[in-house]
């Protein structure tokens, strides 16, 4: 059944496309208002093709890099030792991995992704408080102590809808170790009907003259995506948020934010593996600058191959150098990558973890300019 959803659900994306849809843009590409008699799906389409192309993909961080503690979580709703009760909420998500909804006790919806075999609660952890410190958006993943669910199964998954229905029992409950809880980055969801979040072969549709991300700061992003091996980039797992404030009368948005929001899928490929990652290179072609994701699963998934310029190279390698070798140590040691279950004997080493990330940070920083285009 969960199949047969996500099948429709595609089905229902492609039919909006804007291939069919020639009003959102003339030659000059300035995007025009939608005409009223496709109503309200295409208003939709046009304000989410509308933000898209002014979305900013990078801002200032609030702390100095350097200054970053990549340790401890700080202030936020959630801590380490923190023991969570909450309602299960019955939801079908995307996703082949343990996660579920739960309702906390003032009504706020949170997902939670659990188990001692998931690599996604330490590999979310680190990469969203890695993108976050360098200024890009991103979730923020809390490790907490234990998530007591109200009404759960024994082991929920997002892909079983009916078996988790069957199996729920109110007057029950399941407590859940090895969690990460998600506190999204604020913002209101940018989306179009079935059209949710944003696929990597768009951002060619940003466009700096109107105020979006420079070619920099997109190819830093895409940058940073082959630096995780972010290769589960279905649309869905990006998402397109108008930020705090930027919400204008008729539903459009004066600040449009583009960011990675799914990025569990990293750090291994497969899993949270130090020497499959150590052996993804940055580059596919070293003397064009070319990045690609098709030796990763799913051959790319949403991610072309693409030429990067010397500005998001140089843009990218200048924010990574200011890291220090001990925050990127506090980075994957407070995500828990040393005491996974699967990992290797080198994998419960920090150290290793460590060099096999200055390794990266040297192939993007410490080379010849890419070529000009």
């Amino acid at each position: 059944m969960a199949m047969a959803l996500l099948a429709g659900r595609a089905r229902a994306t492609a039919v909006i496309s804007t291939a069919a849809l020639p009003w959102l843009c003339c030659g000059d590409g300035a995007p025009r208002e939608p005409p009223p008699a496709p109503g309200v799906a295409a208003s939709l389409l046009w304000h989410r093709e509308d933000a898209l192309a002014r979305a900013r993909v990078w801002r200032p961080p609030a702390t100095p890099i350097a200054e970053a503690d990549l340790l401890n979580d700080g202030p936020g709703p959630f801590t380490a030792t923190d023991r969570i009760e909450c309602r299960y909420l019955l939801k079908l998500t995307s996703g082949r991995t343990p996660k579920f909804h739960c309702v906390l006790a003032d009504g706020r919806v949170i997902k939670v992704k659990y188990g001692l075999l998931n690599a996604e609660p330490r590999t979310e952890r680190a990469a969203t408080r890695l993108l976050s410190a360098l200024g890009f958006g991103a979730d923020h993943m809390y490790l907490v102590a234990r998530v007591r669910c109200r009404g759960c199964p024994a082991y929920p998954h997002p892909h079983w809808g009916l078996l988790n229905s069957i199996l729920a029992r109110p007057s029950r409950h399941a407590d859940f170790t090895d969690v990460a809880v998600e506190d999204p980055l604020p913002g209101r969801s940018i989306e179009a009907g079935e059209i949710e979040g944003w696929s990597f072969h768009e951002l060619d549709k940003v466009d700096a003259s109107r105020g979006g991300a420079s070619r920099a700061e997109l190819d830093a992003l895409r940058l940073m995506a082959v630096f995780l091996a972010d290769w589960d980039n279905k649309a869905v797992n990006q998402r397109l948020v108008c930020l705090p404030g930027g919400d204008l009368p008729g539903g459009g948005c004066d600040a449009p934010f583009a960011y990675l929001q799914d990025v569990g899928a990293t750090f291994g490929p497969r899993g949270l593996n130090l020497e499959a990652w150590r052996a993804t290179p940055i580059w596919d072609d070293p003397s064009t600058c070319r990045v690609s994701m098709r030796s990763l699963p799913y051959q790319g998934a949403t991610f072309p191959d693409t030429v990067i310029g010397e500005g998001g190279r140089r843009f990218l390698a200048d924010l990574l150098k200011q890291l220090r070798p001990h925050q990127v140590r506090d980075l994957l040691t407070g995500a828990g990558f040393t005491e996974f279950a699967r990992a290797s004997e080198a994998g419960r080493d920090a150290a290793n973890w460590v060099a096999a990330f200055e390794d990266k940070v040297r192939q993007l920083a410490d080379r010849p300019a890419c070529p000009e285009p």
